[in-house]
């Protein structure tokens, strides 16, 4: 797994005063690293980590190595938007499907403190080991979880378990269900995350 990353900028259209990260799924690309995919034969394709299956026992015979080199390589990208001047209560990071497991992970194990985090169609990874590896930057930060409730890609349930789980920790965490909505996104889930980054990175005066 590479240590750096490209990525797709989308540039601010008045003055920059925050950021948002979207971390993308299995098979998109922010035209970042492609890797083996054992699910996929092997085959090289843009992703996060390795992933044997997407049953709850495939799931848990988890890439650890991986999923902690990618976290690595986000965090040296946060860290460079930070000394470029955004303050990380300014930044929200945010990602879909295995770009959720990541956002997941980078926004409550930060010793930033983010505006905000977003998983949508995810899972809470390395969930045994993720109370000590936990900050305390982002205890109280709003969390956003949306998933559809007839994904046959990520179970559902596994992400409600996900937000249950984060929920038990104390975590200030929001879960939306979408009814009917498989492994995508709906308008109605787009206009959520919207009113999330709205919430909570206003507009500051120049």
């Amino acid at each position: 797994m590479a240590t750096t990353l490209t990525s797709v900028v989308v540039g601010a259209k008045a003055k920059h005063t925050a950021t948002v990260f979207w971390f993308h799924g299995l098979g998109d690309s922010g035209a970042g690293p492609s890797i083996p995919i054992t699910l996929n034969q092997g085959m090289r394709m843009p992703g996060w980590f390795d992933l044997t299956g997407l049953d709850r026992s495939s799931l848990s015979n988890e890439d650890e190595k991986g999923i902690l080199s990618s976290l690595t390589a986000v965090n040296g990208l946060i860290r460079q938007e930070v000394d470029n001047g955004i303050p990380s209560d300014r930044i929200i990071v945010g990602g879909f499907s295995q770009g959720c497991v990541l956002s997941l992970l980078t926004g409550l194990t930060s010793e930033y403190k983010f505006g905000g985090v977003i998983g949508c169609s995810g899972w809470l990874a390395l969930a045994e080991k993720f109370p000590s590896m936990a900050s305390e930057a982002n205890k109280k930060t709003p969390i956003l979880m949306c998933h559809g409730d007839s994904d046959p890609v990520v179970q559902y349930s596994y992400g409600k378990e996900s937000a249950s789980v984060l929920e038990n920790l104390g975590y200030n965490i929001k879960f939306n269900t979408y009814r009917g909505l498989v492994h995508s996104a709906s308008p109605q889930e787009l206009q959520d995350i919207a009113s999330f980054l709205k919430e909570h990175l206003p507009p500051v005066s120049a």
